[in-house]
């Protein structure tokens, strides 16, 4: 059996979407650390997750820059810059915006702030273990969602109405109707929001693709940062 997922930071961890590629099973949890969406049954031989990856020691990663071009106005909005290396250790939004200030000459938003300590979970994982490495690829949910429809980006805002039931729509033709109710399961929106499933299932339509190997990436040849990591949007 070949198990694939997807996953994507919530508030109790990470949300991930599991499908084993034979008989199409689904299978859904949240967890509290990275290293469980690889350990937990069912163990994905591929995970794709909503994570900035490889860290620039300066300036915008062409993978973030190509992503926005893809995507344009307004859903360009929706890539955050990935943070330099030398500031994801740092404890507060001023200390990170003071070290991106002088090496970068820009400030760090509260928005991309809160997702430092998942980045630096991710980052730390990767560093350390091969196995990991050969296991992971970062995506960006509306990178795949424009993947999905053809190249052309979905212009709402998935925290709309509207935009929530065109993400849906994909996600019910792709897993069936029933597919939210599965996914929610027992836990609460307040825990893990509808876009958290709606994410980690675009990612996993994206793990389908690196598993039939149809994947592409931005830019089609990734450089790899201080770390070895390679910085790259997979779709």
């Amino acid at each position: 059996m070949v198990w694939i997922g997807g996953a994507d930071a919530c508030r109790l961890g990470w949300f991930r979407a599991c499908r084993e590629t034979a008989s199409r099973q689904v299978h859904f949890g949240v967890f509290e650390c990275v290293a469980d969406l690889l350990s937990s049954w069912p163990q994905p031989d591929m995970l794709a997750i909503d994570i900035p990856i490889g860290l620039p020691d300066s300036g915008a990663r062409e993978c973030d820059r190509m992503a926005r071009r893809c995507l344009g106005w307004p859903r360009r909005n929706s890539v955050f810059p990935a943070p330099i290396r030398r500031a994801i250790n740092a404890t507060s939004q001023s200390e990170a915006s003071g070290i991106t200030l002088a090496i970068d000459g820009r400030m760090v938003s509260a928005q991309a702030f809160g997702l430092f300590p998942k980045i630096r979970e991710v980052d730390a994982l990767l560093r350390t273990s091969a196995e990991a490495r050969s296991r992971i690829r970062e995506i960006h949910p509306e990178i795949s969602f424009w993947s999905w429809t053809d190249g052309k980006a979905i212009v709402e805002s998935k925290k709309t109405p509207a935009g929530k039931a065109k993400r849906q729509a994909l996600a019910e033709q792709w897993l069936g109707p029933e597919v939210m109710d599965s996914a929610r399961g027992r836990h609460l929106k307040k825990h893990v929001a509808d876009d958290d499933i709606l994410d980690a299932i675009a990612a996993l339509w994206t793990a389908a693709r690196i598993e039939r190997s149809e994947a592409a990436t931005l830019p089609g040849n990734p450089p790899t940062d201080s770390a070895g990591l390679r910085m790259e949007i997979v779709y």
